[in-house]
């Protein structure tokens, strides 16, 4: 387990993330590969999964507990790789955590106004980042560019958070979901919660070529290094460290069973992680 050290460099700390579950281990790979020097502490929060059927002050509590945790730890900045959360608890963060670099998820609505054709976005995200106050603020502040659709995806952060996936299953859930979406025109579909991109390639065949399915990922590995270069906590380092070196895994649920959907979503790079219990 990783710790702050006084006098230690501060680049050499380490950036905390976190997620319901697995579906920021989406984040997490983006994050590796565009920021090749610097190294995580991954907390995935499986007890309390999944984030999106639950009461707003549950996820919020769970925001600040989490982050508390990481900032104790060392860590120098810290992404909310949940879509729910961000929706639930990002200002209360922030608020909490005044002068440390917090960097949220939000749907790609930007971009999507940008890239369509037919004016029609659709968003695919959580019963509750659909609700939230957030994400509607999000909808409107585009609203002259595009028509937003957003469609709340129930059970389906559950189907992919099963090892292995049972994508028979997961087809059926998302067919009129995805079917809704482009029978009002949508050309362009925005994934709005990390657990998504596991999928992706479902929700482009159920799409079909016509229309551009767009995931946050790169986004947000693009404004952590944006927050770490301004506040010059960026670590500079080319040395080569190996990818198990490079994250600490956390899960407040089983460490076997992460470890399991670990491997089989991200790779047999992985199969020697080491995955540690966290009580919190």
């Amino acid at each position: 387990m990783q710790s702050h050290t006084p006098g230690i460099a501060v680049f050499a700390q380490s950036v905390g993330v976190f997620d319901s579950g697995v579906g920021g281990l989406s984040v997490l790979k983006a994050m590796l590969n565009h920021l090749p020097a610097e190294r995580f502490q991954f907390v995935a929060d499986e007890r309390h999964l999944p984030y999106g059927d639950k009461p707003q002050h549950e996820i919020t509590d769970r925001v600040l507990t989490l982050s508390n945790w990481l900032r104790n730890q060392g860590c120098k900045a810290m992404v909310m790789a949940c879509n729910t959360a961000t929706a639930a608890g990002a200002n209360q963060a922030r608020a909490a955590h005044a002068n440390w670099p917090i960097v949220g998820i939000e749907p790609a609505v930007k971009p999507a106004s940008m890239l369509t054709k037919t004016g029609v976005v659709g968003i695919l995200a959580t019963t509750n980042t659909v609700a939230s106050e957030r994400f509607k603020a999000l909808v409107e502040r585009f609203d002259p560019m595009a028509k937003v659709i957003a469609h709340p995806c129930p059970g389906l952060v559950e189907l992919i958070e099963q090892s292995p996936m049972p994508e028979p299953a997961i087809e059926a859930l998302l067919k009129p979901m995805v079917a809704e979406l482009l029978q009002k025109q949508a050309d362009v579909i925005v994934l709005g919660c990390t657990h998504y991109p596991f999928v992706a390639h479902l929700i482009s065949k159920l799409a079909g070529p016509g229309v551009a399915v767009i995931e946050t990922g790169l986004p947000v590995a693009k404004q952590l290094k944006t927050r770490l270069e301004s506040e010059r906590l960026l670590n500079m380092g080319n040395e080569h460290v190996p990818l198990l070196e490079r994250v600490s895994f956390f899960t407040t649920g089983q460490p076997e069973s992460f470890k399991t959907k670990l491997v089989n979503l991200l790779g047999s790079d992985w199969r020697n992680a080491h995955v540690q219990q966290l009580d919190v």
